[in-house]
């Protein structure tokens, strides 16, 4: 194991990650995914544009591309570095 800049170590490249780790980087892009479709329902918004639900709507849907994002994010994230592709 190769020694970091902090005095620890690092897991070489193809370990698997801990589960505890997956759902961090999962959580991660659930957020990522959902802040996105926010910015973008607001710029729309902005720019004159109508949207057939309300704010309630809105955010029920944001959380719910969150969770459909932060889901497939944990389904995948171990075949993509299986193939080191992360």
């Amino acid at each position: 194991m190769a020694d970091d800049s902090v005095g620890g170590t690092t897991e070489p490249p193809g370990v698997p990650a801990t589960p505890r780790a997956r759902a961090w980087s999962a959580a991660l892009w659930g957020l990522g995914g959902g802040f996105a479709f926010l910015v973008l329902a607001q710029g729309y918004l902005l720019l004159d544009g109508d949207l057939p639900f309300g704010y309630a709507g809105l955010f029920a849907l944001a959380g719910a591309i969150a969770a459909a994002s932060g889901g497939i994010a944990y389904a995948t994230e171990h075949r993509l570095h299986a193939k080191r592709r992360t």
